[in-house]
């Protein structure tokens, strides 16, 4: 056995179930490299080492006391983070903006709940940009996300911190949330497997509204199988939740999937999308191609398609986009200190109406419906991620809001297409460029079918590994 973080989730919630390592020794180790690493990657916001330490003890307790082994939770004892949107309680919960850096929720939200009911030690709270707007991790809480193949650039956002964690070795994987791509751009940066559920899939409660199903919780990890492990776990719904999946069917599992052929798929491609002016670069292209050979290769039919989704859609999307950013309860006096594009967003979404905000809804419903019936004749979509490589810090914020803002959808052109459709979506990181830089592939499935796609990128892992591709400070 190497050293504890350089086991897989899999393969560490095996070890501490049958007595092979210590939930101490495990949560130990994770505790000492971040403390050691945080700094130069910016993954967490707060360390809680106290509450690591106790419940890594009780892990312990629960391992020892255990008579079947196989009946224990299924990440008893092994770390997992929790990124600064969600409520952990009792813990510090910034949203990334000083205007909440001393709230201190009183309860977990549901998906929180279930990481812990399946035995997971938290080790602390990543980071995350101001009220998860943006597509990269720079705020005035903690020093940038940066992904570790090269801590010049960013590691996206807005789960950074949670991929940064993962790719760094601090953590063995990370819970995170994506409501324009928010999982699939950082472990894009960061050279990891990211899964964005189905709406309605993770429950969103109890506070976080799921009005325009755009957001949901979902699994950052370095391998598939941990990713599906994880899933599991957080997968689930509670009274209330306006959308909602049916459970698979019983003795099924995600990480079943992980582990079958997912036999031959019709997958339809594309380097088209919604944002006008969004320029392809060279080396997504490459990935995207390479990608589409070795898919190819392993026998299934690719097909070139029609972008699902055309430029009318934008500005619809930027209006549900910018009411997002009116959620938080910030008070006047406290306006100021948010950040630039906070408060441009902000504007936004004061200044549109009512019926502005429910025509845009409606429009995007509309052009959805339609998508899906082009889109449901193939298993899987194929694009690129993101447009371009990881891009510096502080390269968004260099400009005013308009601009950034227009950087960002210029650089995450393909995401946000499935939070509106409500698609299942993965990034699959299967390219690296000549100086070392991960590029990620998106893979999108019908809606309910993350098997699909978790089989489907088992088996590219299978054909194409990644696991043991690490970064310098590995």
């Amino acid at each position: 056995m190497g050293q504890i973080h350089e086991l897989t989730l899999v393969e560490l919630a095996a070890a501490v179930r049958d007595g092979e390592l210590s939930p101490v020794a495990v949560t130990d180790h994770y505790l000492r490299r971040t403390q050691e690493l945080n700094d130069r990657v910016g993954a967490f916001f707060t360390i809680t080492a106290e509450l690591a330490a106790e419940q890594a003890r009780a892990a312990e307790k629960t391992v020892a006391k255990a008579a079947v082994r196989d009946a224990l939770p299924p990440l008893t004892g092994v770390p997992i983070p929790i990124k600064d949107l969600n409520m952990v309680a009792g813990v510090r919960q910034t949203l990334g903006s000083v205007a909440f850096e001393s709230n201190v929720p009183g309860t977990d939200d549901h998906v929180v709940a279930k990481i812990r009911q399946a035995g997971a030690v938290i080790t602390g709270k990543t980071a995350c940009p101001e009220f998860g707007l943006p597509c990269y991790t720079e705020t005035a809480i903690g020093p940038p996300a940066r992904t570790p193949w090269d801590p010049a650039r960013s590691a996206g956002g807005s789960s950074g911190g949670a991929a940064a964690a993962v790719a760094a070795g601090l953590a063995p994987a990370a819970q995170g949330s994506d409501g324009g791509g928010s999982i699939r751009i950082p472990s894009s940066v960061c050279g990891l497997f990211g899964i964005k559920p189905s709406r309605g899939r993770i429950s969103e409660g109890p506070l976080m509204p799921d009005l325009a199903g755009l957001g949901v919780n979902g699994p950052i990890a370095r391998t598939v199988a941990d990713a599906a492990l994880l899933l599991d776990v957080m997968s689930g719904n509670f009274p209330g939740d306006m959308y909602t999946q049916p459970p698979l069917p019983p003795g099924e599992s995600f990480l079943g999937y992980a582990r079958r052929e997912p036999g031959r798929l019709r997958i339809g491609r594309t380097l088209r999308n919604a944002v006008e002016g969004a320029e392809v670069h060279p080396d997504c292209v490459a990935a995207y191609e390479a990608a589409s050979t070795l898919l190819d290769g392993l026998g299934h039919e690719v097909t070139d398609i029609a972008a699902p989704f055309g430029p009318d859609v934008v500005p619809f999307f930027e209006t549900l986009w910018s009411a997002y950013a009116t959620l938080a309860p910030v008070a006047p006096d406290a306006e100021h200190m948010l950040r630039p594009l906070t408060r441009y967003l902000r504007g936004r979404g004061q200044a549109t109406s009512a019926p502005e905000l429910i025509f845009a809804q409606a429009y995007l419903q509309a052009v959805t419906r339609a998508a899906l019936t082009t889109l449901d004749a193939y298993d899987a979509i194929l694009t690129p991620t993101l447009a371009m490589p990881p891009a510096p810090v502080g390269w968004f914020e260099e400009v005013d809001p308009p601009e950034n803002f227009d950087r960002q959808q210029r650089f995450t052109p393909f995401t946000a297409a499935y939070n509106v459709s409500g698609q299942p979506a993965v990034n699959v990181p299967l390219h690296w460029t000549a100086v070392g830089l991960p590029i990620g592939v998106m893979l999108a499935g019908r809606v309910g079918e993350e098997g699909t796609l978790i089989s489907l990128s088992a088996q590219l892992e299978a054909a194409r590994p990644w696991k043991d591709r690490h970064p310098p400070l590995w």
